[in-house]
């Protein structure tokens, strides 16, 4: 793999829009989009489309409804949840080799966030609401397309954007249509923030979001104890069960997040809401993990309750099977052309990489700017890294259009893996 004339004329494109890709990305950043925020979210996707008109004229652009979800509220009653709608980008669908891209915009700041504006740090990383996560991310996405575009021999990529309104949330609403993209493409790539220095994630583990309602009986806490059964308790009880699976099996792990539920304390309470989160390593992790939380809420911890567990796993686990190596080793090899030292690290968290490898597609998800301190007010991204990463995803996408990365041979590698 070498660098050609017409690859280097799309990264000198990239350098000669440098600037713009910081200034728009600080734009987006100075629009809270809070996951839960539709006037902003709605505001952002608007920039978006300008931006996308604008550097990509001849793609076909279109808002995407998202599914509705189910949610659980602190009161235990159960409600429909809808969100903002996704946006598709796409060019080319027709051609033999099918790019998806993906991202998010929306962050996890909310509305009334102190933080909501970007500013420079004395070292000069830019400091604000989403630059790195993944705003910042989204200005590389567009721009490694907007040079590659004009580059002789593009005809034989198609590629797919899609930016969903919540992946904070993880991806309630944009599953379907995650999976759906997963199913077509040949590669994926995602972009979310890699590490300060470059390093990108590799194998991430699986994660799963439940919520168990226990309703009890009221009554009134000195007169009429007896009469109770109290949902609280028995939360606490289940709780304390599901905190025990902690160490019972390597890599998985079990967080119990929050207990809602209960009021006066002269009255026994009748409701309580148990929120969790698991992490697995593998599919069969997630099977245990899943088996031993029906145990527990199979039967409640004393008699007079009700258990409702609702919710599951959400994502996944991405393990770094064959396809996964192979890709990561071709961007390894791009990235050496660039002067980019590539290397890459197990994570525990999780994205969209893992809905677009669950669907057969083998995809790198730490596309993005370089930063950290994410989900944080000090959430930074490195200016200098807006080109580099640009340069990079277009690289990928050149070597994509000569075959030197085979597309195709990898989502043929990893439905190997699905077989």
């Amino acid at each position: 793999m070498r660098i050609l004339p017409e690859d280097q004329a799309v990264l000198d494109h990239v350098v000669a829009r440098g600037p713009a890709l910081i200034a728009r990305a600080v734009d987006w950043s100075n629009l809270n989009s809070g996951s839960r925020n539709t006037p902003g979210l709605m505001r952002v996707l608007a920039a978006l489309e300008a931006e996308v008109r604008q550097t990509l004229p001849g793609a076909t652009m279109e808002r995407v409804t998202t599914a509705d979800s189910v949610s659980v509220g602190d009161d235990g009653a159960t409600r429909t949840e809808t969100y903002a709608p996704a946006l598709r980008i796409s060019m080319r669908p027709e051609a033999s080799v099918q790019v998806v891209l993906t991202g998010h915009y929306d962050t996890v700041y909310p509305t009334e966030s102190v933080f909501q504006t970007v500013r420079t740090r004395a070292d000069g990383a830019l400091n604000g609401p989403g630059i790195a996560d993944m705003k910042g991310g989204i200005s590389v996405l567009l721009a490694a397309l907007e040079a590659f575009e004009t580059r002789p021999g593009r005809e034989a990529v198609g590629w797919t954007v899609l930016l969903s309104p919540d992946e904070e949330i993880g991806s309630p609403g944009s599953a379907p249509l995650l999976a759906e993209l997963g199913a077509r493409g040949h590669v994926g790539l995602t972009y979310e923030p890699a590490l300060p220095d470059g390093t990108l994630a590799g194998a991430r583990k699986g994660s799963g979001n439940f919520h168990l309602i226990v309703t009890g009986r009221a009554a009134h806490a000195g007169r009429a104890f007896d009469d109770g059964r109290n949902a609280v308790a028995g939360a606490a009880l289940i709780a304390a069960g599901l905190h025990g699976l902690n160490g019972q099996r390597d890599g998985v792990t079990v967080n119990v997040a929050k207990i809602a539920g209960g009021g006066p304390l002269n009255v026994v309470a009748d409701n309580a809401v148990v929120r969790f989160n698991v992490r697995v390593p593998d599919a069969a992790s997630a099977d245990w993990i899943t088996a031993e939380i029906g145990r527990l809420v199979e039967t409640p911890p004393f008699e007079g309750l009700s258990l409702y567990l609702h919710g599951g796993m959400t994502r996944a686990p991405k393990p770094m099977d064959a396809a996964q190596t192979a890709l990561f080793e071709a961007v390894r090899d791009a990235g050496a052309l660039l002067g980019q030292p590539i290397a890459w690290k197990p994570s525990g968290g999780v994205c969209e990489g893992n809905n677009l490898h669950a669907a057969g597609l083998p995809n790198i998800d730490t596309l993005g700017v370089r930063g950290g301190d994410i989900h944080s007010e000090a959430e930074f991204a490195w200016p200098e890294s807006f080109v580099e990463r640009a340069q990079l995803s277009a690289l990928i996408l050149c070597k994509l259009a000569t075959g030197e990365i085979d597309g195709p041979g990898l989502k043929a590698l990893r439905m190997e893996t699905l077989r």
